[in-house]
C-alpha cells in the first residue's frame, strides 16, 4: 500500500433549495391564497475518523467532494427534499487545515469522530411565509443560500505513544522489529526507512503501547537535506521520544556530534517538540568489545551533558530492550494517571499539543512555499509521493 500523509482537497456543501411561488387553485375554493412550500436544506460535508485507513492515498485521485443540493419547494405547501449529507472517511490522526486561512479546523484523533467541514446552504422560503392582513397574495420568496466551499489540507500523523528519533542507520527499525511484531525493511545503507512504521509493543495480555519509527534525519534536514523534516511531524502525537544513537558508526563519525545535530534539527522544526520527554538509547553496543562498552557509553553521556534516562541496548540481539520497554510502559501509565487526576497536568499536555500543531503547520507551509517555485521549473522532484510504493506493516 502506498503511504501518503498529505493531501489537498476541495469540499463543497449543497445549495439550499429555492422557495416556491404558488397559489392554491382548486374548484369550489375561491381565493385560495398562497401555498408555496420551502426548499430543502443543502447537504453538509463531514469528515469521520476510521481506524481501517492508514494513508491518504484516496485523496490523491479524488480531490473534489460535493454534497447534494436541496430540492426547491412546491405548491400545496410541499417542502423540497433536503440534500443528503456527505461523510468522508479519513484516517485517525488526521489534522484538517483551511488552506486559505491556515486555520486548524480540527484534529481527528478518535474512531468515529465526526467533524463538520462544509455547512450546507439554508433553504429558501415559499410565499406562504409572507402573507399578512395587508398582503393576501404575496409574490415574494427567498432563494436558497449557497453551500460552504473550502480548500482543505489533510495531514495525517501516526498515532503513537513513543517515537523513535535518530540518524539513518542508527538502528531504529531494528529496535522496533525487536520489541514488536512490525517488520520494517532493514538494510546496511542510509535511508532504508522511507515512510513511518508503527509497531505495537505488548507487555502482557492487556498491556501494550504503540511505537513509531520515522525516516532518519541528518544535519541540514531543516533546509531540505536528506528527506528533510517532512516526516518529523509524526512525532508530535507522541508522549515520549527515544533518541537512538549508534555508538559504533560504520563511517567512524562522532556519535556525540551526530546526537547534537539531531537535537538542533528537532528544535528547528518545533521548539515545543524538542521539549517533549526524551530518553537516550545507546544502540549497537554489541559491536564494541565487552571491556570497552561501559567506558564508551559513559563518555557519550558525559560529552552530551545528559542528565535524563539512559538505556544501553543492542537492538539486533535484544540485549537491554526489555528493560527499555518496561520502563517506557511504567512512565506512560503514570503519565496517563496524572492527566486523568490532575487538570493542570492535562491542560499543560493540551497546550503543548496545540503549540506543536501550530509550529508543524508553520513549518509545512514554509516547506511548501520553498518547494513550489522549484516544482514549477522542474516537475521531476527528488522526492515525490508517487516515487515509492511501500508496504506499511502494523503489529496486530
Amino acid at each position: 500500500m502506498q503511504f501518503v500523509d498529505e493531501a489537498s482537497i476541495i469540499v463543497e456543501a449543497g445549495k439550499g433549495g429555492n422557495g416556491c411561488l404558488s397559489f392554491r387553485r382548486e374548484k369550489y375554493v375561491p381565493k385560495g391564497g398562497p401555498d408555496g412550500g420551502d426548499g430543502g436544506h443543502g447537504g453538509s460535508v463531514y469528515l469521520i475518523g476510521d481506524d481501517a485507513l492508514n494513508t491518504l492515498i484516496d485523496f490523491k485521485y479524488q480531490r473534489f467532494y460535493k454534497a447534494q443540493n436541496g430540492q426547491p419547494g412546491q405548491g400545496r405547501q410541499m417542502s423540497g427534499r433536503a440534500g443528503e449529507d456527505l461523510h468522508i472517511k479519513v484516517p485517525v490522526g488526521t489534522t484538517v487545515i483551511d488552506e486559505d486561512t491556515l486555520e486548524v479546523i480540527a484534529d481527528v484523533t478518535e474512531i468515529g469522530q465526526v467533524v463538520l467541514v462544509g455547512q450546507g446552504g439554508r433553504r429558501g422560503l415559499g410565499n406562504i411565509h409572507f402573507k399578512s392582513s395587508t398582503n393576501r397574495a404575496p409574490r415574494r420568496t427567498t432563494p436558497g443560500t449557497e453551500g460552504e466551499r473550502r480548500n482543505l489540507r489533510l495531514e495525517m500523523k501516526v498515532m503513537a505513544d513513543v517515537g523513535l528519533l535518530g540518524l539513518p542507520n542508527a538502528g531504529k527499525s531494528t529496535l522496533i522489529r525487536s520489541v514488536s511484531a512490525a517488520k520494517p525493511k532493514v538494510a546496511n545503507y542510509p535511508f532504508t526507512t522511507l515512510v513511518p512504521n508503527l509497531g505495537v509493543v505488548k507487555l502482557g495480555q492487556h498491556e501494550h503501547f504503540v511505537m513509531a519509527d520515522i525516516p532518519g534525519l541528518i544535519e541540514g534536514a531543516s533546509d531540505g537535506a536528506g528527506l528533510g523534516l517532512r516526516f518529523l511531524k509524526h512525532l508530535t502525537r507522541s508522549r515520549l521520544l527515544f533518541h537512538v544513537v549508534d555508538v559504533a558508526p560504520f563511517d567512524e563519525s562522532d556519535p556525540v556530534e551526530a546526537a547534537e545535530a539531531i537535537v538542533r534539527e528537532l528544535g528547528e522544526f518545533s521548539p515545543t517538540l524538542a521539549e517533549l520527554p526524551r530518553w537516550l538509547v545507546l544502540n549497537k553496543l554489541d559491536l564494541l568489545p565487552e571491556d570497552e562498552r561501559e567506558a564508551v557509553a559513559d563518555e557519550i553521556v558525559r560529552r552530551l551533558d545528559w542528565d535524563g534516562p539512559v538505556f544501553r541496548v543492542s537492538a539486533i540481539s535484544g540485549e537491554g530492550t526489555e528493560a527499555l520497554v518496561q520502563a517506557a510502559h511504567r512512565w506512560l501509565t503514570e503519565r496517563r494517571r496524572l492527566e486523568n487526576e490532575d487538570e493542570e497536568v492535562a491542560e499543560h499536555e493540551r497546550e503543548m499539543r496545540r503549540r506543536m500543531e501550530e509550529e508543524a503547520v508553520a513549518r509545512t507551509e514554509a516547506r511548501l512555499g520553498r518547494k513550489r517555485p522549484r516544482d514549477d521549473e522542474d516537475d521531476d522532484d527528488d522526492f515525490d509521493d508517487d516515487d515509492y510504493d511501500v508496504e506499511i506493516e502494523y503489529a496486530p
